[in-house]
């Protein structure tokens, strides 16, 4: 999917809420415990009951190899039920891969030749030959760890040198050498605030994935203030408020409930 086709899906859904499949076995309805394959089963509800709301789903491999081959099963049975039945979406495999370079080109090829997936979240602390190989396929995008929401960001992304450059922003400005906003882009945690005018001042046009809103407490309102662009330029992700936003048998109606507060909150701001 380019950026263009990306951002005309966002005009038309007036929405750029990515859903987050971060799908627990211990978490989902009881009920959906007696089916064959019972994460499948919720994910194709969440999918079916959120489609036309969102831009893009985001399945947390965590989640999926938790589980071992069972696992690994549903998420390529995820991915191949989104793109034959909503081939509009684009789908990240959120991942956080990154390794010596033949390494990452064994990653790629899982994503981007097996799966064909859209997008890969990328760590970038090995540097360039870690990155590139994602990068040697037409059409797909590497998310590159930027700046996260979590608490120990603070460990390593917020360190400055001795020029009073922070280390993510050294990340930011480093590997527009490796690809531009058609190929690349950033996460960036939305519970970051502000910070969001520094990363725009160094990659202004690029498309953001940022998680972090809902259950971890990020405002939708102060990222669409600091991080938008002429072409929105983000991917807003949510997962747990919405996927579990009830655990009985309405668990599908209360999702898509949850996401059209959200998609009505984005349309707003898009206006």
């Amino acid at each position: 999917m380019t950026k263009e086709e990306l951002y005309q899906n966002i005009l038309r859904k007036q929405s750029f809420l990515c859903v987050g499949l971060d799908t627990d076995i211990q978490k989902i309805p009881a009920h959906l415990l007696k089916e064959e394959d019972p994460i499948f089963a919720f994910n194709k509800a969440i999918v079916d009951a959120t489609a036309d709301l969102c831009i893009a789903y985001k399945p947390n491999l965590a989640f999926y190899e938790s589980m071992g081959v069972k696992g690994w099963i549903a998420f390529e049975k995820t991915v191949k039920y989104i793109k034959e039945n909503y081939p509009d979406q684009f789908i990240i495999a959120d991942a956080k891969r990154g390794d010596i370079g033949n390494t990452s080109a064994m990653y790629a090829r899982t994503f981007f030749e097996e799966l064909d997936i859209d997008a890969v979240t990328v760590a970038p602390y090995m540097g360039e030959d870690s990155v590139t190989p994602f990068l040697s396929y037409e059409g797909k995008w590497v998310i590159l760890l930027a700046l996260t929401s979590n608490k120990g960001s603070h460990d390593f992304q917020l360190t400055e040198d001795a020029q009073g450059e922070r280390l993510f922003e050294k990340v930011l400005r480093r590997s527009q050498e490796w690809a531009d906003s058609r190929r690349m882009m950033y996460v960036v945690g939305a519970t970051q605030g502000r910070a969001f005018e520094d990363i725009r001042r160094i990659v202004p046009q690029h498309f953001l994935l940022v998680p972090g809103v809902g259950a971890q407490g990020g405002s939708l309102e102060e990222v669409c203030r600091y991080g938008m662009n002429d072409h929105c330029g983000l991917i807003v992700n949510s997962s747990r408020g919405i996927i579990y936003a009830d655990k009985t048998e309405r668990f599908a109606e209360a999702a898509r409930a949850a996401a059209l507060e959200v998609q009505q909150q984005m349309k707003a701001v898009l206006k």
